[in-house]
Parts: structure tokens; sequence; C-alpha cells
């Protein structure tokens, strides 16, 4: 029976990890400001020649395309899109669209599991998911501190079979919208959010077990 406890909670966890993952992923994407102020900070107008204003609306699109849940049709307000670039961003959407769904249905089993785990006052899957929430990006985010460039690579090699993520700025003018700056400053603040969570599941624990330990007494 503890056997079988043990492993429901480990099973909590897992969903709640990448419950948590999924919601730093989205929340990151969803957060425009960030851009706008990489936008300044990185000189993203000197560099293209394009107003800020036009940048923005062309990023909005980029952003909306990728939040939605149907299928849609992009198309950049003022900048050319080649073939390989529109279906690079189908793929792009494709990848967002799972951790849309990580988010939305990890919390849903989150929150049924952690109700069924109260009633047995079982909450040792909250350490369990600080654990493996504060474990992975502290591996993942040292590793972009310190090669970024070959990280970014071995991202795009894992997770597309072609090489349409190597845009031409000739034809896909979208890319210099976007530099590498401001997707390392994403992947700190996703890092930064699955960190938020796992602080928060550890809290609650410490907290909970305070509880139980003083309701003995």
């Amino acid at each position: 029976m503890k056997k079988a406890l043990w492993w429901s909670q480990a099973v909590l966890a897992l969903v709640l990890t990448l419950a948590i993952i999924g919601i730093s992923v989205v929340g990151t994407l969803a957060f425009r400001p960030l851009y706008y102020h990489d936008m300044e900070a990185l000189g993203i107008a000197e560099y293209t020649g394009l107003s800020e204003e036009e940048i923005r609306e062309n990023y909005d699109v980029l952003i909306d395309y990728n939040m939605a849940w149907k299928d849609g049709y992009l198309e950049f307000p003022t900048l050319p899109m080649s073939e390989t670039g529109r279906i690079h961003f189908e793929e792009v959407k494709e990848i967002f669209d799972i951790f849309k769904y990580l988010a939305v249905f990890g919390s849903l089993f989150g929150v049924v599991g952690i109700v069924v785990m109260a009633k047995k006052k079982e909450y040792r899957y909250l350490k369990m998911t600080a654990i493996v929430s504060c474990g992975l990006p502290t591996v993942l985010g040292i590793l972009v501190a310190l090669f970024w460039d070959k990280v970014f690579v071995i991202f795009h090699e894992l997770f597309f079979n072609n090489d349409y993520w190597i845009f031409d700025y000739r034809t896909d003018p979208i890319i210099l919208l976007l530099p590498d700056e401001f997707f390392m400053h994403c992947a700190l603040l996703i890092f930064g959010g699955v960190f938020l969570g796992a602080l928060v599941c550890l809290v609650s624990y410490l907290l909970l077990r305070k509880r139980m330990v003083q309701g003995r007494e």
C-alpha cells in the first residue's frame, strides 16, 4: 500500500512539474513586455531600419498566431515570408500547442490529485515536485548561460526534422526582428517561472508538514 501511495505521489509530482513547465512557457510567450524591452535595449529598430510601431505590429501578429488554439494562417502585416518560413512557424506553433495542453490539462489533473492527497494528508508530492522542478532548470540554465549558441542549435536539431529554422533574412526578414539574445532572455524567463513554481511547492510542503507536526503535539 505504501509503495502504491509513493508511486501515486511520484506521478502527481510529474504532472505538476509538466504543468509548471507548460505554464512557464506559455506565460513567457504571452509576456510581450519582454520583447518590447528588448526591442529598445537591443536596438532592433536601428539595425533593421523599421519603425518601432512596425516591429511591434509584426511581432504581435506572430504571438497572436502562436497563442491561438485553432490553426490559422500566418501573414505578417508588412514583411514577406517564404514557404519554408511558413512551414517552420507552423511547426513552432505545434510545439507551443503541446505546452498549452500541458499547462491546461496538467493543472486540471494536478488540482484533482492535490484534492485527493489532501484528504489522505499526504504532501510528499510537493517536495518531489520542488526537487524535479528546481533541478531541471538549474542544469538547463547553466548550459544556456555557458553555451547558449550550441544549446540553441541543438534544440532546433532535436525538435525539427529539417533546416527550415535557418532563415535567410532576404526572404524572411522577420528573423532580423528576433535576435538570439531575445530567445536567451525568453529561456531565462521560462527557467525563472519554473523556479518560482518549485519554490511555491517547497514552501507549501514545509508549511503543511509544520501544521501536521503541530497537530500531533
